[in-house]
């Protein structure tokens, strides 16, 4: 089971202060000093209108990180969702990183950020990035870690469903292909489901999975998304498009309810189905009940975060997220201490992605 690491008591201060909007600039584009490079997700739109060429994937790779993450990078590897990671989507993102690395951008190390399938991307980047470079006789990127927001490197069940629908297309399925199409945005057919069939379970636990030294900062959503007509097709707790089991980094495809057995995704001290096993140098740091799937990359507040892994060093990375922990009885608990949660304290004045950016460039 998943070993979690639980502050004995509070830091004394909130984990962190709204502050105002930042300017661009160099220093201010990185994080704990190094530069910053964004691999996004999944974008239905791309099924439904295939982009003409790499100016129009990256015109919409620069929309999908607008809300936060935009103004805090130094690149970005945009890729089109219509195509495959081992076609398409790895030649588009080879022409990126080659010239990340003609720019010498991660000679002092990078730091990427992925959100849900930009996270198998990465994965698939991580493997074959240095082999790639090499050959053509370039230094191969410098990478420190990985933050995974809503990360889908485990697949999720709803692309299982896409290919199912895909092939038997009955008038009894509409539950499963209402949820089909909420997610790829498309009625499914064979040939135009593009990243989504390197989506499936088994397809994405089976791409690049070799083991590496990089550290994979898991950052998990349990909200809805879809007005939650996708959570009853996906196994265990979800964010409506990305199970825990993946977002967490297990290493099974079963359904789980939190990335620890010992917490809920809530905060909740108790025992909890958690995975068996983590992928190597995978690491759940924090969890958030309410946030959705895209809410994580900046656009929701009023959602309480709950450290997994923390106060630790990974790679350098500094990791001391504020914790509080504190009991509270329910409305009918007329007796007793009541029921222990573990939180960081402020995050629900605040989202995800701030309270990760404020927390990690201290």
């Amino acid at each position: 089971m998943t070993t979690t690491m639980i502050g004995s008591a509070c830091k004394a201060a909130v984990a962190v202060t709204i502050t105002g909007s930042l300017f661009a600039g160099s220093a201010q584009a990185q994080l704990a000093g190094h530069n910053v490079i964004l691999v996004h997700g999944f974008q239905q739109e791309d099924l439904a209108n295939p982009p003409e060429n790499l100016q129009a994937v990256k015109a919409a790779g620069e929309d999908y990180w607008r809300t936060f993450w935009l103004a805090r990078s130094e690149a970005r590897v945009d890729w089109g969702s219509d195509g495959r990671i081992e076609g398409n989507i790895a030649q588009q993102a080879y022409q990126q990183i080659r010239q990340i690395s003609q720019q010498g951008l991660c000679n002092n190390y990078c730091i990427i950020v992925s959100h849900s399938t930009g996270d198998l991307v990465t994965r698939y980047l991580l493997e074959n990035q240095a082999r790639w470079l090499q050959s053509e006789g370039l230094a191969p990127l410098k990478i420190l870690a990985a933050i995974d927001y809503s990360g889908a490197g485990g697949g999720t069940e709803l692309a299982d469903l896409a290919l199912s629908i895909a092939y038997n297309d009955s008038w009894y399925n509409w539950p499963l292909k209402a949820a089909v199409q909420a997610f790829t945005g498309i009625e499914p057919e064979p040939g135009k489901l593009g990243v989504v069939n390197d989506l499936q379970t088994n397809a994405a636990r089976n791409l690049a999975i070799s083991p590496n030294a990089i550290p994979r900062l898991r950052f998990v959503a349990g909200g809805s998304s879809y007005g939650g007509v996708t959570k009853p097709f996906i196994a265990g707790t979800d964010d409506g498009v990305v199970p825990t089991h993946s977002a967490c980094g297990s290493t099974t495809a079963d359904g789980i309810e939190s990335c620890s057995d010992q917490i809920s995704l809530a905060g909740k001290v108790t025992n909890q189905n958690g995975p068996d096993g983590l992928w190597f140098n995978h690491f759940p740091i924090l969890m958030n009940e309410g946030a959705s799937h895209s809410g994580v990359l900046g656009s929701e507040t009023g959602n309480t975060s709950v450290p997994v892994v923390n106060n630790t060093t990974l790679n350098g990375l500094r990791l001391d997220f504020a914790s509080r922990t504190y009991n509270q009885r329910a409305w009918w608990q007329w007796w007793g201490s009541g029921d222990t949660y573990i939180e960081v304290p402020g995050s629900d004045q605040t989202d995800m992605s701030t309270l990760v950016y404020t927390t990690l460039n201290n």
